[in-house]
């Protein structure tokens, strides 16, 4: 008997880099970004094919979940440590719901057009065949920086073991790893519940587990520290493979990700209403209406009663502003 596909989507944070748009209490998987549904709906739509759907949030975006896409079911973490224990938190908790089954775990926030099905078919395949943790990697169109990286041993019958993971590079190195025929890793996953639990069992997130399989749910996330899923066990699995996917994807990170999915206008990215004159190279972005004159490679970014303007370049700075809004209390 097949094992049933069940979607995870990871829907916690906030988007903080996307900035006024993406607020406290609006955060960016609830956005639709010029888009007919949000993200959040969008991903959940792209997974219809799975057997079942979990959304795991926070308990404050529970209610906004349940709004955007009522027909899943929805689990919240006690609060959000990064992907390392909200991961290893859901299989446990859907695993218990469920049983036996395999997981194609996503994020809320990403583009994504191409053969997605396939390619999670596939990945859940090869993650039932191997008992292993799989990973998708994306294939590049371009040396970017702002991604890490899987180097993929020998492959065989549309996967391969994954050799190393490397962090986000410089430019150089970047231009390197496409060279050499390197993944870009999209944070997408597939593995049984049971598969995943017992490689975090001998990593970092052990006291989790050990709390989970002892039935105390809500001081599970206290006995760890905030850690991603690759530090915490895909960098040292024995057992980790990835599935190549020509996708066209971006995980619409910060504001200088909207060049990429953007319509043009007068040699800008325009989100909203815009006019501009002698600019170029901008990324304007509004609920409303901004009006740009000689400049060039900015965001400007506007939304409610706040305004953003930075260098194109220096877009990933953005979560310093929300640090101190946050310090303040007025994020």
């Amino acid at each position: 008997m097949e094992r049933p596909i069940v979607a995870l989507v990871l829907a916690g944070g906030t988007g903080t880099r996307l900035y006024p748009a993406s607020r406290s209490d609006r955060p960016k998987q609830f956005l639709s970004f010029g888009e007919d549904e949000s993200l959040l709906a969008e991903t959940v739509s792209r997974v219809g094919f799975a057997d079942e759907t979990y959304v795991l949030t926070r308990d404050s975006f529970a209610d906004g979940v349940r709004e955007h896409v009522p027909n899943v079911a929805v689990l919240t973490e006690p609060e959000p440590k990064d992907t390392g224990p909200a991961l290893a938190y859901a299989a446990h908790r859907i695993r218990e719901q469920v049983g036996d089954c395999v997981l194609l775990c996503l994020p809320s926030d990403h583009r994504i057009s191409g053969p997605f099905e396939t390619v999670a078919r596939t990945a859940t395949r090869v993650a039932v065949e191997t008992e292993g943790l799989v990973t998708v990697g994306i294939e590049p169109d371009r040396p970017a920086t702002g991604y890490g990286y899987i180097k993929p041993g020998p492959s065989e019958n549309g996967f391969a073991p994954v050799e190393t993971f490397h962090e986000k590079p410089d430019r150089e190195t970047a231009t390197e790893y496409v060279r050499e025929g390197f993944y870009w890793n999209a944070g997408l996953f597939a593995w049984a519940p049971t598969a995943l639990l017992s490689a975090a069992a001998s990593s970092p997130l052990a006291p989790m587990v050990e709390r989970l399989d002892d039935g105390d749910h809500d001081d599970a996330f206290a006995a760890v520290d905030p850690v991603s899923i690759d530090y915490a066990v895909l960098e040292d699995a024995e057992n980790a493979f990835v599935v190549p996917a020509a996708l066209d994807w971006d995980d619409l990170g910060s504001w200088d990700a909207f060049e990429r999915v953007l319509d043009g206008q007068d040699g800008n990215a325009v989100l909203g209403e815009a006019v501009s004159i002698d600019a170029d190279g901008n990324v304007l972005a509004s609920d409303g209406h901004i009006s740009a004159v000689g400049v060039e490679d900015l965001v400007v970014a506007s939304f409610d009663d706040r305004t953003l303007v930075v260098p194109k370049e220096e877009a990933q700075r953005v979560r310093e502003v929300v640090g101190e809004l946050r310090d303040d209390g007025r994020f």
